[in-house]
């Protein structure tokens, strides 16, 4: 077991090491500098070396992009936007908690309807309602979210006048967003929706699979009642890859909220990401790019290390 962690710990650093190298690179090939962003177009050229002297931009990329990495590692410094005039962790903790209000909400909501609905379908497979249900995942899961919150949007807002349109710039905190659930019911309904469709089909898939088992068919042969066979031996082996899946999603929703952020204005890490990519923040946008990377690396980690202690079937050499 230990090994086995320490193994999955050594991978994740160097997968995580070459994601920055690649994301470090790709951005140096767009802007080498942030010079003329900074300093506008009709900079003279001395007045850009200048500025590059004076924040290390001068130096080779590799140079550059160990001081970037070391800096990151060692004081957790994600670098500075030079069109804010302020460093990006700073920016990052006074969005992050709304970001992670949104989606830890939204995938709550999601994995509360999704199980109970993917089981539900799987018991009652090929009829009608299972059907509907399909019909209805699929329409959700193609649908771009943005598009469904537009929907929700005309319909609960300026329709029926229920809930409002965007969310207030008075909130500021993640605490406020949790006192204000009125205001970010259709965010999180719209996030919540999409992964519905996803969950509830990969749950559907899992329990079919569980009940072609033989230890479904020995429970029944035993004389179990249909809930007990259900909830003993059903729910808790069906729902076992739904671990990976999670932790997979966590990370990919929290760096990717940025179009249900926009739509809502709601200042989060996605909205943040959107203003940096007008403004050409591009230390804003490594960081972001970096940040969903690292989450999913270590998502990818956290459900792998669950999934040992889940399932005892697993065996580590």
């Amino acid at each position: 077991m230990i090994a086995y962690i320490v193994r999955r710990v050594l991978v994740a650093i160097v997968i995580t090491f070459f994601v920055t190298l690649v994301t470090y690179l790709m951005l140096h090939i767009i802007a080498p500098s942030p010079a003329y962003t900074v300093l506008g177009p009709k900079a003279t050229h001395a007045s850009v070396a200048a500025f590059n002297r004076a924040h290390g931009f001068d130096k080779p990329v590799l140079v550059q992009f160990w001081n970037y990495f070391t800096g990151l590692v060692l004081h957790f410094n994600w670098g500075f936007s030079y069109k804010l005039d302020q460093s990006v962790w700073s920016l990052f903790k006074e969005d992050f908690g709304r970001s992670a209000y949104l989606t830890i909400a939204g995938l709550v909501l999601a994995i509360l309807i999704a199980i109970p609905l993917g089981i539900f379908q799987a018991i009652r497979r090929n009829s009608a309602l299972d059907y509907s249900m399909t019909t209805l995942n699929f329409v959700l899961y193609s649908m771009p979210s943005f598009f469904l919150g537009l929907i929700l949007i005309q319909v609960f807002a300026l329709d029926l006048n229920v809930f409002p349109a965007d969310v207030s710039d008075n909130i500021t905190t993640w605490v406020q967003a949790l006192t204000h659930v009125r205001q970010m019911f259709l965010p999180i309904i719209t996030l919540a929706a999409i992964n519905v469709a996803s969950f509830s089909r990969y749950m559907r898939s899992s329990a079919l699979d569980a009940l072609a088992q033989d230890y479904i068919r020995l429970a029944r042969a035993k004389g179990l009642s249909e809930r007990l066979v259900l909830t003993r031996h059903l729910v808790r082996n069906a729902i076992l890859p739904m671990i990976t899946l999670i932790g997979l999603s966590v990370p990919a929703l929290i760096a990717g909220n940025l179009l249900i952020e926009v739509l809502f204005n709601i200042q989060g890490l996605g909205n943040l990401f959107f203003i940096a990519l007008g403004n050409e923040d591009y230390q804003i946008l490594l960081a972001y790019t970096l940040f969903g990377a690292f989450l999913t690396v270590i998502g990818n980690l956290m459900a792998d290390i669950a999934m040992t202690f889940a399932d005892p079937r697993i065996r580590l050499d």
